[in-house]
Parts: structure tokens; sequence; C-alpha cells
């Protein structure tokens, strides 16, 4: 093999803002150039129209229906065309459903196909997928989409077992995990103030909810502490409506850039992620955000589902409560933000198991070397 092969990252939306870990993963290819292949740009992408191949360059009524037919059939010549001009070695797409219709560019090319499984993919319950026309086109094609990819690759060993549970074929399933730029999430000190920080998709599976409840019972006796919420979705009015039910010193600020997520971790003593089992199944792969957060050298505190405990060293990096124990998450978020020793060696122990387990120069590397393998045995 030589260097500076063409790859394909797949996403159906390229690339929505809280998709960093995609963005960092091909950034930090070496022997790989890779493009990002997608049917419509996200309202606000991360990655510049130069740098991907498109179905649509809009998102419009029009780009929808040809982002239906195509995931539907894969018609759309001139899309394939394009992809074909650029020659990827293989397409490397993200989450399940994406694989699915990033199937019909790998067939036409006669390439491989690199599936990295997230979370959702995997354990939202097919009842619930039916709900979405994508859903249902994706379970359509889901036997097919286990024939023909060549290789899954599971975030964390709980969606490997998710995703075994589930039908994908064992023979191709692999824990490879993305990691952490450590340039951008260098150790800073605690700025001093008692702020926790929660990062995410203000939805059901997030467990915001939880974290306000804790926070009540962590301010009457903390009245310095502060919670400061980075995130948006459809949960974000009713949040809001209950953080001044429960009368917070809490601030929603939507979604944020990455630099400005860096500034607030800066700032905050922890952070917080009370991720629960959504009533559609939806779990926690892994929890890039923790890995970022501890990078920095801040604890995590959060709740003992999904992938969470494969992300921190519980008792050493970080605290974690029964799934849904909103008075044992309270009392952990109140140890880390008044014992100064556990906060430092917590800390401290943060730094070196992103280091030593995520570090994204290592895993990229490890992911190239896959790549390799599979191009070579002619997968």
């Amino acid at each position: 093999m030589t260097s500076q092969v063409p790859v394909g990252v797949f996403r159906k939306t390229i690339l929505p803002l809280s998709e960093t870990f995609i963005q960092a993963q091909a950034q930090a290819m070496i022997g790989f150039v890779p493009r990002y292949l997608g049917l419509a740009p996200a309202p606000r992408s991360l990655v510049s129209p130069s740098q991907a191949i498109l179905l649509s360059s809009q998102q419009s009524t029009l780009a929808r229906a040809k982002g239906i037919l195509f995931s539907a059939t894969g018609f759309a010549p001139g899309f394939q065309r394009a992809v074909e001009d650029f020659a990827p070695a293989l397409i490397h797409a993200h989450f399940a459903p994406d694989g699915a219709v990033a199937q019909h560019l790998t067939s036409a090319l006669r390439i491989p196909l690199v599936v990295t499984l997230h979370g959702y993919d995997v354990t939202t319950h097919d009842r619930d997928l039916k709900r979405s026309l994508a859903g249902r086109l994706y379970l359509s094609q889901r036997n097919r989409l286990w024939e023909k990819a060549s290789l899954f690759l599971c975030v964390s060993r709980f969606i490997r077992q998710q995703a075994l549970e589930a039908g994908f074929p064992q023979q191709k399933l692999m824990v490879q995990s993305i990691g952490i730029n450590r340039a951008m999430f260098q150790p800073v000190p605690q700025s001093g103030e008692k702020l926790v920080l929660f990062v995410g998709r203000l939805v059901a599976k997030k467990g915001c909810i939880h974290l306000l409840r804790a926070m009540q019972t962590v301010q009457r006796q903390e009245p310095d502490a502060q919670l400061a919420v980075i995130g948006d979705g459809p949960l974000r009015a009713s949040l809001q409506h209950s953080a001044i039910e429960l009368n917070l010193r809490c601030e929603f600020l939507g979604a944020q850039t990455a630099s400005s997520v860096m500034e607030w971790m800066r700032r905050a003593r922890l952070l917080c992620m009370p991720s629960i089992t959504a009533p559609d199944g939806d779990s926690e792969g892994l929890g890039m955000v923790m890995l970022e957060a501890q990078a920095t050298g801040r604890p995590i505190v959060g709740f003992r589902t999904g992938g969470i405990p494969e992300a921190i060293s519980e008792g050493v990096t970080g605290l974690l409560a029964a799934p849904g124990d909103d008075q044992e998450l309270a009392a952990h978020l109140l140890r880390m933000l008044s014992d100064e020793a556990l906060w430092n060696s917590a800390s401290e122990a943060a730094i070196s198991w992103v280091k030593e387990r995520f570090d994204l120069a290592d895993r990229t590397r490890e992911l190239e070397t896959i790549y390799r393998g599979m191009l070579a045995a002619g997968v």
C-alpha cells in the first residue's frame, strides 16, 4: 500500500455541529485522504462545501425527495459519478442507517464498506425505528447491510454486545473507539468556580432532567454551585421550565462550537453525564464529551449506563450512580464539588486515562491499519 489513499467518509447529513468526533478522526488520518460524502449539508455544518461530495447542496424539499429516492434505490447518476471521480479505496460510514445508504455506492464502485456503530443505531427498538420513514427504509435494507458491509466498528464493548443481540454478524464486529485530540483538549487548572457542566443533545437519552433534580439538592447545600447546560433539542423548553420550577441557578446555552465548549470546560469543576436508557431503547454508546472533559482534567459524575463505565475509571476518574437515582447523583456531585483531595486525584488520573486509552493519533493509526489490512486482503 502507498500513502495518501482516498477514503470516503459517509454521513447522510454533512456534518452536524455535535459530530466533531467524526471530523476529528478524518483530520487525524495521515495515510489516507478523506473526503466527506453525503446527501445534504447540515444547517450549520462543521465542514465547507469544498470538503464534501453531496447529492444536494442545499436543505430543501427537493433535496429531501432526492435523498429518499437514493436511500431507497441508490439512483443518483450524477452523485455516483462524482464519487467515482474521487475514486475512494473504501467508504467509512458513521451510524448503521447511514451505512445502509452508503452501501449503494460501495456496491456500484465494488469497494469495501466500513460502518462505525455509535449508539442509537443498535440500541433503539425496531418498533420505534418504524415510526419514521428513514427508520423504515433502514430496516428494509438492514439484512443487506449485514451481508455487504466488510466490517462494523463498535465504539465500546457495550455497543458490540447490543449489535450482537440486534442480529449483526459476529465475525464482522470489532471494538474500535474514536480518540480525543489532546492538543485541543489540554489539561487546565480549575478556575475556582463551583460550576457543573452538561454537554449533550436535549433528548430523553441524555437524562438532563435527572441532573436538574439533583442540582436542587446540591444548591441547597452548596449555595455557590452553578449549572451550565450546553446543547439543544426537543426537550429544551420543558427542561428550562423545570429549572425555573426547581428554582435553580442554571444557564441554558444552546448548541455551541467546539471552541466554546472548551472554554466552558476550562471554567467547570466537573462534567455531569446523567445518561439513561430512553423509552425507545436508545442508550449511550460511549460518550465522547466525557473523554474530552477528562483530557482537560475534569472528573466525571454520571449514571452507570450504556458505555459510560468504559469511558471512565469508576472511583478513579469519576463517580457513577445507579441509573435514575437522583439523590445518589446529587451526593456524588457534592463530593466532587467539595472534596479537594478527591478532585485533585480524579483530575490527575483522568488526564492519564485519556492519554493511555483514547489518544486520537493512536486510535486513528489503529484505524488506518484496519483499512490497510482490509484492502490488502481484498475484503
